[in-house]
């Protein structure tokens, strides 16, 4: 017996040492990290056989023994159904695991072939994506349960996990992928993550876990097989929730939804018992020593774990299902408890505690008390007696920014102008919400008292789609001082009567891309046109004295821009004064236009006064606007614009 021991020890050293391994399980052996392995001719071998298995869409089937010998025949048969696309999945590891494997002998053998099937396998999951970032279980789609989101057997989690790898490791990947590539993966990547918190599902509006596989459409929990009905997984939402976790710098939003899901583990664990075999058929068991374990379907309402045979009928305890469904089935997981064990360290690193002051700092890179903007403004108190600096160091922030209501007397700094840029796409189409979707759009929304922003590039990249604002304001005593607001049509919304100032400010725009109906001072401010269209679209109300009031602004436009209007009415009494401003020769002579409202002729005011530049004297103006006298143009003052009962001269000293 010792003999024969000494034996099979010597027979494995040789195996290891020459490369080849005695494991023969295609999913473990895809995973390898072993040098000695990776470099064999047996890892050739099989890498040929990843290729060989390859679909011509980029994909791979999965449940495949891609490991073992293949005859001659085989090897035809697999070339001749390169373009059978119906098997191809990233279930059960498929697809990932293969392009895994790739990429780890590529490392030790570079091949060109193994990096062109490796890139083809990013494409292949590229294309199999939904717009809104989740991931069917087969594509092409097949016409049943597997065209919903599919978190089951942690299909989609494998694709994140994958290109998180690429993402972090960059140019030490083993397979050099090409920079426009590497965008479309994070990119890929972050819709996948928007996905999940979007379907983390809520119980009276309290966030959970997740189901197994979500809706396409409506992202709610749906049914796959039919003993896999709605629920809560304990299995798949750990390895979401793990997923969350590997985040760098994570979100408010991302931390919320760890906490959360950690939150429903610790509620949901099965103590005191554990899953045995007896003559070969499961049993739940008491023991008080037992590990924790979950459930695999919890009800979605209750979270008390329910069991279910191919009739689909739910049951309270799986002695209730037939023998085959008990047996064949994981019902059990004790997955969940990797994620409480890494819970604490990951809320010292992540989860700060910060402090009620009246200054803080927002950097991308994790040295400031906040890495995004808006958990910055949510961190505030609400309706400050002394106003709050929230400075922002320089960075692309690619989010939303809301200052609500109760987000009174903030002032947002930024670092830099030019390098300190909050930026989103949202558009009217895109939005999709009705008419009203315009007011959707903004990548920066006020709605707060006593606001001042500076020093800051607000944006809405979507471009020439229609309606999409950067900046919309809509309270009272706003200032804007030394930022850039940019973007196309509907660029900067000024609404809700308040009073606003606007200084030292470059502007630009397509069509209206200034317009609401509060009164606005704009000082010293540059306003571009990128097309031949419309600056100013006022809606003023029919009782307010001001509009829009330009002085000593700079109007600029690109090249072969000639027939820019000043403005025109959005509502009747529309209202915009441009003085002492410098016209460049783009401003037509027509000045402004009546948006086919003949009756607005009559009662908007669109005016000018003592302006300069090439377009500025002009005798072909319509007939309707106005030309300011010296004593008119005295009550233009910032002061009289601007004035306001509650505060006077609350535009000084910001």
């Amino acid at each position: 017996m010792k003999i024969r021991l000494i034996f099979l020890f010597l027979i494995f050293a040789f195996q290891f040492a020459s490369g080849q391994l005695i494991d023969k399980n295609w999913n473990r052996i895809a995973l390898s990290k072993d040098e000695n392995f990776l470099k064999s001719a047996e890892a050739k071998r099989i890498a040929e056989n990843v290729i060989l298995y390859q679909k011509n869409n980029g994909g791979w089937e999965k449940n495949k023994s891609i490991n073992r010998e293949l005859s001659s025949t085989e090897k035809k048969k697999l070339l001749d159904s390169k373009n059978d696309f119906s098997g191809t999945t990233i279930d059960n590891n498929a697809t990932s695991q293969e392009m895994k494997f790739l990429a780890n002998v590529y490392r030790f053998q570079p091949d060109e072939k193994y990096r062109a099937a490796f890139l083809k396998g990013i494409e292949y999951l590229f294309t199999a994506q939904y717009e809104n970032g989740g991931w069917p279980q087969f594509f092409p789609l097949q016409k049943n349960y597997s065209s919903h989101i599919t978190f089951n057997d942690n299909a989609m989690a494998n694709v994140l996990f994958l290109f998180q790898e690429m993402i972090n490791e960059g140019e030490k990947y083993p397979i050099k992928i090409p920079s426009e590539t590497l965008g479309k993966i994070k990119n890929s990547f972050d819709k996948g993550i928007d996905v999940i918190l979007k379907t983390q599902y809520k119980q009276n509006g309290k966030l959970t876990v997740w189901c197994a596989q979500h809706d396409e459409f409506s992202l709610f929990p749906a049914k796959a097989r039919a003993y896999e009905l709605p629920s809560l997984s304990g299995k798949e939402s750990a390895k979401l929730t793990l997923l969350l976790m590997s985040l760098k710098n994570p979100s408010k939003e991302i931390i919320n939804a760890v906490e959360h899901a950690v939150h429903w583990f610790q509620e949901t664990k099965i103590t005191g018992f554990k899953e045995v075999r007896i003559e070969n058929d499961k049993h739940l068991i008491a023991d008080k020593n037992a590990e924790p374990i979950w459930a695999r379907f919890s009800d979605l309402e209750t979270n008390e774990p329910f069991f279910s045979d191919r009739d689909g009928i739910r049951k309270k305890t799986y002695e209730e299902i037939g023998a085959e469904r008990r047996n064949g089935y994981a019902w059990f997981t004790d997955e969940p408890e990797e994620v409480l064990k890494k819970y604490e360290s990951w809320k010292k690193k992540n989860v700060k505690t910060v402090e009620d002051k009246n200054f803080y700092t927002v950097s991308k890179d994790g040295s400031g008390d906040f890495s995004n903007i808006q958990d910055a403004i949510d961190q505030c108190r609400s309706f400050p007696y002394e106003r709050i600096t929230i400075f922002v160091k320089n960075g692309i922030y690619n989010e939303k920014v809301v200052l609500h209501q109760w987000n009174t007397n903030i002032k947002i700094l930024g670092e830099d102008r030019e390098k300190t840029v909050i930026r989103f796409n949202d558009y009217f189409a895109k939005i999709d919400r009705a008419r009203n979707s315009t007011f959707f759009t903004p990548t920066f929304l006020v709605e707060a008292n006593d606001t001042v922003l500076e020093n800051l590039t607000i944006e809405n990249s979507a471009g020439e789609v229609g309606q999409a604002i950067a900046l919309s304001i809509v309270s009272n005593r706003v200032a804007v001082m030394s930022c850039q607001i940019l973007g196309n049509q509907d660029t900067l919304y000024l609404d809700n009567e308040g009073k606003i100032y606007i200084k030292n400010s470059y502007i630009e725009g397509t069509t209206d891309f200034i317009f609401g109906s509060a009164t606005a001072y704009f000082e010293n401010c540059e306003i571009h046109s990128k097309k031949n269209s419309f600056i100013t679209a006022p809606s003023t109300p029919q009782n307010a004295e001001f509009g829009f009031v330009f002085n000593q602004c700079k109007l600029t436009a690109d090249e072969n821009i000639s027939q820019v209007f000043l403005g025109r009415p959005w509502r009747i009494y529309a209202k915009s004064v441009f003085m002492n401003s410098n016209f460049g020769n783009h401003i037509t002579e027509k000045r402004w236009d009546n948006w086919n409202k003949t009756e607005a002729e009559s009662t908007a005011f669109f005016a000018e006064y003592n302006n300069s530049g090439k377009s500025s004297e002009v005798k072909n103006r319509v007939s309707w606007s106005k030309q300011l006298s010296k004593r008119q143009a005295r009550n233009y003052t910032k002061e009289n614009v601007l004035k306001d009962d509650f505060k006077r001269n609350w535009y000084e000293n910001l």
